[in-house]
């Protein structure tokens, strides 16, 4: 499986940085420039677009050979996964106006937007922790970089191609990982997981991650947000700008945290993780005006996403569920009514009486579910043997 290791670059002077956020700003350039032909001419393969492009794209943005043919991949693989999206249906609510919007127009690569760079145009030194990469100014050697212990780790495993990066004035490589994947082991029983806002995830356990530390952390930022943009002077736009991430990494630390914690309680159980399948919930679901904040700031598919990944790197296996019906039936008798859900956290079975905190019944009913999925899969499912 492919995983990504972050690192960041120190350059050791204000040249360098420059010579970076230019050379970022050439391969753009060209990458735009490059997109317009392939949109007028609809030349989507690479051997051939590079053909067409490759002479101008050296000549006129002064790009090296490596680095022109890495800008031409860039478009390619841009155009490609427009087109998967669109095939898959994935350009969101809006559907035909976004896919009319795309197809009107070439592809457009902000002037900071991420570079590809292979082995020939950087060179990594993992015992000293410095890269020499290839600029618009020639090469740049022995730049320092940071990174946490974990991704010095697979950095030792690292093959392909490494991204250049620019955030708000640092720079970064996101390196290309490929690692063994562990066989997926077969389950004793599943780990039902029910995802919400208010309780970003419950357990089949009885475990509850509470969603409100994030929730007021969201709506602190919101706040201010709002206050800063009535105010519309310059100093409000700064603070804008400095905050304008946070929220975003803060979710997604969270996330990260009750990922692992899931994948390690599976793990140590021998048990699989059975999830909802969410997807266009978002289009499917009315929300009040008071909540609809809320709603589409709910980070379920990026909660899922690091749940599988972390899971595969363990062989712990994961099975997605029809979320339909799962907060009104009873885990205990099965019976399925809508009053069974007296409130937001509270389930008390009409059938049978069984009383339970509402997300951790949802829970026990995907796991069960879970565990039927995987028993009709098991005919399809190779041998862990």
């Amino acid at each position: 499986m492919k995983i990504v290791a972050q690192v960041k670059l120190l350059p050791v002077s204000a040249h360098d940085a420059d010579v970076l956020a230019a050379t970022l700003r050439a391969c753009n350039r060209a990458a735009n420039a490059v997109s317009e032909v392939a949109f007028a001419k609809d030349l989507k393969r690479r051997d051939v677009l590079q053909d067409a492009v490759y002479h101008r794209v050296k000549a006129d943005f002064d790009l090296g050979a490596q680095a022109a043919v890495r800008t031409v991949k860039k478009v390619c693989d841009a155009y490609a996964i427009l087109k998967g999206n669109m095939k898959a249906g994935n350009l969101g609510s809006e559907g035909a106006k976004r896919r009319i919007r795309a197809e009107s127009k070439p592809i457009v690569f902000r002037e900071n937007a991420a570079q590809p760079y292979d082995d020939r145009i950087l060179t990594w030194n993992l015992d000293r922790r410095t890269v020499s990469l290839w600029t618009v100014a020639g090469r740049i050697k022995h730049i320092p970089f940071v990174c946490p212990p974990e991704a010095m780790k697979l950095l030792a495993s690292r093959r392909g191609e490494s991204d250049l990066v620019m955030r708000e004035g640092m720079f970064f490589l996101i390196a290309t990982i490929d690692i063994t994947e562990p066989p997926v082991s077969e389950p004793d029983g599943f780990l039902g997981v029910d995802l919400g806002i208010v309780n970003i995830a419950t357990t089949s356990d009885g475990e509850i991650m509470a969603g409100r530390r994030l929730s007021r952390y969201r709506k602190r930022h919101r706040d201010l947000r709002a206050k800063l943009q009535k105010k519309r002077t310059k100093s409000a736009k700064r603070v804008l700008k400095r905050v304008r991430r946070r929220e975003a990494r803060h979710a997604a630390n969270t996330n990260h945290i009750i990922a692992k914690q899931l994948v390690a309680t599976a793990e140590r159980t021998s048990r699989g993780i059975a999830l909802e399948d969410l997807s266009g919930i978002r289009q499917r679901v009315t929300a009040k005006k008071d909540q609809r904040a809320r709603l589409h700031s709910w980070a379920f598919a990026q909660l899922g996403a690091f749940v599988e990944y972390k899971a595969r790197r363990t062989g712990v296996p994961v099975v997605h569920v029809d979320p339909r019906n799962t907060s009104r039936q009873c885990s205990k008798c099965r019976h399925t009514h809508r009053t069974n859900r007296v409130d937001q956290a509270r389930f008390v079975c009409r059938s049978c009486g069984t009383v339970l905190h509402a997300d951790h019944n949802g829970s026990r009913n995907i796991a069960h579910r879970g565990e039927a999925v995987w028993k009709r899969g098991a005919v399809n499912r190779p041998s862990t043997a």
